[in-house]
């Protein structure tokens, strides 16, 4: 295949892809965004099963002829999440700020000099002929300066709750859990995905968990919809951005 040939295939695919989504979005003119089906987590394309190193498992102990149940967190029945199915709140709250400052100096002078002050007696020849001083034949001179500079200022804070669903129970009792939120507002659809392993000790008596105590989290916040679209670059300069190679 030659190189125009090469090169033109894959404007192509991202010409038939264009024209894919210029027509799916004239079928949704003056229509709001479609949210997506309530789905299985676990049945999704890509899902995979959280395996981590486990301790030994240990076994359960019941005391005879006692009404309180060995690990139990309530006298009756504990209502928080513990197993597969069962639903935990996710209290999301995400708070970064980074301040950076980097400042380099570098600077560098150099000088040399090399000359002949006697030459055989060649030197006055050279100085009758018009030519340079014998005794400064060479003379190079330089000097080197950098001077750079850097910050990052960022702040971010997410603040949110959202319900996540037990999908898996870890051999030594810790829960996988996986939650999605869509909320529409003005053809507008903000999406908040939460996802990690947690401990049933770290889920409040109001069956909510803090997200700072989630491990291997897993926290997306963003959106779909016309101010999305509008904030993105279209596809063919995106493809530019990827080929160009200045």
């Amino acid at each position: 295949m030659s190189v125009p040939a090469r090169l033109a295939l894959p404007v192509l695919i991202g010409l038939g892809l264009s024209a894919c989504n210029t027509v799916d979005r004239l079928s949704n003119i003056g229509a709001q965004p479609v949210l997506t089906a309530i789905e299985d987590p676990t049945a999704q394309a890509g899902y995979k099963p959280v395996r981590l190193p486990m301790p030994d498992v240990q076994p359960v102990s019941y005391a005879p002829n006692s009404l309180w149940r060995t690990g139990s967190r309530a006298f009756f029945k504990d209502q928080r999440a513990a197993k597969i199915g069962d639903l935990v709140t996710v209290k999301v709250n995400v708070t970064d700020k980074a301040n950076l400052n980097n400042e380099t100096k570098r600077s560098r002078a150099n000088s040399e000099s090399f000359g002949i002050p006697n030459a055989f007696g060649l030197e006055t020849k050279t100085k009758l002929l018009g030519g340079t001083d014998p005794e400064k034949i060479i003379n190079t001179d330089s000097s080197t300066n950098s001077d750079g500079a850097g910050s990052i200022q960022r702040a971010e804070t997410v603040t949110t709750n959202v319900a996540a669903i037990v999908t898996q129970v870890l051999p030594n009792g810790n829960l996988v859990i996986e939650g999605k939120q869509e909320i529409r507002i003005n053809f507008e659809v903000r999406e908040l995905i939460v996802a990690g392993v947690i401990r049933p000790e770290d889920i409040e008596s109001d069956n909510t968990v803090d997200s700072t105590k989630i491990a291997q989290a897993r926290i997306a916040y963003g959106g779909r919809g016309q101010i999305t679209d509008v904030q993105q670059p279209r596809y063919g300069q995106q493809f530019l951005d990827i080929v160009l190679p200045f």
